[in-house]
């Protein structure tokens, strides 16, 4: 299920993708090193098209066949998602779904044989079903119906059976359903009247982990329903506001680990037995642990961990405590751990700042195979840039962490044109994973500080809940001090500094060209808010176990309007006096077309150079390469034209 804010859903209102890092398994540089003769040639060696970096392949999941001879995954190699597997020796693809239309992802094997689930939805409309696709090729919707939204949410222990939550009943609630894994006849397990968000079910298939949404962003509660008689017992006691995380149930389902930031600023692992509910401590660190995870017997635990701006991740085998040794581990960052059911085969990410997620699989004891090097062989990773997490003073003291791209060509003899990049969310966090499209932006010559302004997650729960009821205000603030930073910076042209953002961040985006239109030169605006009146209430009826949450965390429609119109730049458009590049999906269920329609409409009307690119196949972010190719294509030359050429010291 995804809701409109990181902070609640962990999608947030843009989309992200989160990467791992583990120094505790490997003690490798983040990304490959350029060669000793690279390292003393020029850099960038060459500035590289759009289509270079699209055309790098993006792959992510992994599930073992039954056999373990297989893994099955997703990519845009086709330039759409589709379904693959390949042998985990190495070797050809098969293409398991060959949509030239809408995306297709792989959920997951059958435990006992070759049968494959997938999900999608139509044009980015976020309305997922579940498939099958047998055999035999030929596919099946598990979930059939309109305008309903299904998840897969894992398999029985013995494999018999698996769930799926859908909101087929209660378009505001999503039940949970036990699916026979041979006939598909399925049974209503949880029907869910409470407002409560379900989770997965414990290997025995008695317990399911539950979490509810408090009256704000920054408080949630976690449960535990006894599917035997459907009593939810609440396993989140606590004072004040204090989010918990139900993570997974231990394989003998004794215990539920969760997380929870009661106990101070970062969110701490715990469990709690659920025959005396008795809780203890796991594991805690001076950051937010994010998740944690068994393999399928509990033999390895898998724990991330949110260290400023990246995931540090754990594989500890549960018998010792200590982490998994891999023999000759390739240098990066370690992610998207999975294992195979019997425990003895293991598929992983590797990345780094230069570097996307390159597939591996490992027999446990051997050394790593390389399944799928993802960089398009036509980029020298030596002309990307490594990235640096940095920090300043914003108005009031408060340190503002950031994430910075530094362009080779930039020096203090060669000043380079700026942008702040502003995440989603708003409880988003801008991470030092690789990106596509802020190495395009830097490979040519654009500086770009992600900023984590107040209100990001991963800097402890005050600085998380530092928004809230300040949106274009206080976290807006901190965007013009990120500006004063870069001019700082002596490698930078203070003249020419731009902002940039989706989703949330389009709103940032537009909001400071509107509340502040002589501080930026431009702005890009991705699929951005303009109107909170008209996006808290338009919000999908399956938000609303989240929506009081919202109305504090941005405004309530109802009894705040003065506040949110005051705050929403679609309504003093009048003042924007800079050039504005939006981009939009015309299937977002989370903000709809008409809101960019009419701050187009409204700044054109001013004078001001506009330009607006609808793509009608996608939904809230684009996925299709074709349209990443012709947006953030555009995006460089808007720039190019708008920021890099404008002359010096105009306004």
């Amino acid at each position: 299920m995804s809701h409109p804010f990181h902070r609640i859903s962990r999608l947030g209102l843009g989309l992200a993708m989160a990467l791992a890092v583990a120094p505790q398994v490997l003690a490798a540089p983040s990304a490959p090193k350029a060669t000793a003769d690279a390292a003393h040639a020029a850099r960038p060696s060459r500035q590289y098209a759009i289509a270079d970096f699209v055309n790098t392949v993006g792959v992510f999941g992994a599930s073992f066949s039954a056999d373990e001879s297989r893994l099955l995954f997703s990519s845009n190699k086709s330039g759409v998602w589709n379904a693959y597997s390949m042998p985990t020796a190495g070797g050809e693809w098969n293409a398991i779904t060959r949509s030239t239309t809408d995306n297709n992802y792989a959920v997951a094997y059958f435990p006992d044989d070759d049968r494959v689930l997938v999900t999608r939805d139509q044009g980015g409309n976020e309305l997922n079903h579940l498939y099958v696709i047998g055999s035999d090729g030929k596919e099946r919707d598990l979930t059939p119906g309109d305008k309903l939204k299904a998840s897969f949410t894992g398999f029985s222990h013995d494999g018999r059976a698996f769930y799926v939550t859908s909101n087929e009943r209660d378009p505001k609630f999503f039940d949970v359903y036990r699916y026979d894994s041979t006939s598909y006849e399925r049974a209503r397990v949880y029907e869910n009247k409470d407002g409560y968000e379900p989770g997965s079910v414990s290997a025995d298939g008695r317990w399911l982990m539950l979490s509810k949404q408090g009256d704000s962003t920054s408080d949630s509660d976690l449960f535990v329903a006894d599917l035997n008689t459907g009593k939810a017992t609440k396993v989140s006691a606590h004072t004040g506001e204090a989010l918990f995380g139900g993570q997974d149930f231990s394989p003998d389902s004794q215990w539920l680990y969760y997380t929870a930031n009661d106990a101070g600023e970062f969110a701490q692992l715990r469990r709690v037995n659920l025959s005396t509910w008795k809780h203890e401590p796991v594991r805690q660190a001076d950051w937010d642990i994010q998740f944690a995870y068994f393999s399928h017997n509990g033999k390895y635990l898998v724990i991330g961990t949110n260290v400023d701006g990246g995931t540090q991740l754990d594989v500890l085998d549960t018998a010792t405590n200590k982490p998994l040794a891999i023999r000759n581990l390739p240098a990066g960052n370690l992610s998207g751990v999975s294992f195979a059911r019997s425990e003895k085969r293991m598929a992983f990410y590797v990345n780094g700042d230069r570097q996307p997620s390159d597939l591996y699989s490992l027999e446990l004891g051997g050394e790593p195979k390389q399944l799928v090097r993802a960089l398009n062989p036509a980029i020298d990773p030596a002309d990307l840039v490594e990235t640096k997490v940095v920090r300043f003073e914003s108005f009031d003291g408060m340190q503002i962490p950031n994430i910075l791209w530094k362009p080779h060509q930039a020096s203090a003899a060669h000043k380079a044109p700026a942008l702040v990049w502003v995440h989603g969310g708003p409880g988003g966090q801008t991470t030092r994973d690789y990106s596509s499209t802020i190495q395009y932006l830097a490979n040519h010559g654009y500086v770009v500080l992600g900023i984590n302004n107040r209100g990001s997650s991963g800097y402890g729960k005050s600085f998380f809940a530092a928004d809230d009821g300040k949106h274009g205000r206080e976290p807006l603030w901190d965007t013009l001090a990120a500006k004063k930073y870069l001019q700082s910076l002596d490698y930078v042209d203070a003249d020419r500094i731009g902002i940039i953002g989706g989703s949330y961040g389009g709103y940032m985006t537009v909001a400071a060209l509107a509340f502040h239109p002589d501080e930026f030169k431009v702005g890009v605006d991705i699929f951005g808010v303009t109107n909170w009146l008209r996006t808290l209430e338009s919000i999908p009826p399956y938000w609303e176990s989240v929506r009081k949450a919202l109305y504090k965390e941005i405004g309530n429609p109802a009894t705040q309007r003065d506040f949110l119109v005051a705050t929403s730049p679609l309504f003093h458009a009048e003042k924007i006096n800079k050039p504005l590049l939006v981009l939009q999906g015309a299937n977002d269920p989370r903000v709809l077309q008409a809101e960019s329609d009419e701050i187009v409409a409204k700044v054109k009307a001013n004078g001001v150079p506009v330009e607006y690119i609808v793509f009608a196949d996608e939904g809230h972010g684009f996925t299709k390469n074709k349209n990443r190719i012709e947006g953030y294509g555009k995006v460089l030359e808007f720039l190019d034209t708008y920021l890099k050429a404008a002359p010096a010291g105009t306004k």
